[in-house]
């Protein structure tokens, strides 16, 4: 059901690089395909010094049901993601955490969602207890596909 494209719509995180280069952030897409029946393949496409970029993760399937692990290079850097709520025709909220440091994603099957997607995802940030200082919501224009375009000419 996650299978497909999807936009990064917002996300709420103490990430300090995140803080001072929030006025950066440009329009990111995501594919995701599951993998064995468990695990995902994640290819994240966004547009950086006017090139686009693509970052393949594999994230394992964990014990439970919508939880999956990020391993790192390292074996201490290792990122728990779980889904907090889905609707996989139009929305997904995921958390990711790392030691004792949480983020909460938001992705759309298009790069605009209802209000009332929003407000869910802001509850979640506030469950986890980030606030709206720390939350970042990602502009719809001129992400990936514009480089590609560009490109194609």
């Amino acid at each position: 059901q996650l299978s497909g494209k999807w936009f990064l719509v917002g996300m709420a995180s103490r990430c300090s690089y995140l803080a001072e280069h929030s006025h950066q952030l440009e329009a990111t897409m995501v594919t995701m395909t599951i993998l064995d029946g468990q695990s995902l393949a994640i290819s994240t496409f966004r547009k950086l010094d006017g090139m686009c970029w693509e970052i393949r993760q594999h994230y394992l399937s964990a014990q439970a049901p919508g939880c999956f692990l990020l391993r790192g290079h390292r074996k201490s850097s290792k990122v728990d993601v779980v889904v907090g709520e889905a609707d996989p025709s139009s929305f997904i909220i995921l958390y990711y955490q790392k030691g004792r440091n949480i983020s909460v994603k938001l992705y759309g099957r298009t790069s605009l969602v209802s209000d009332a997607v929003v407000d869910k995802f802001e509850q979640h940030v506030r469950a986890v207890g980030l606030s709206e200082d720390v939350t970042y919501y990602f502009p719809t224009y001129g992400g990936w596909h514009t480089v590609l375009r560009e490109t194609r000419v």
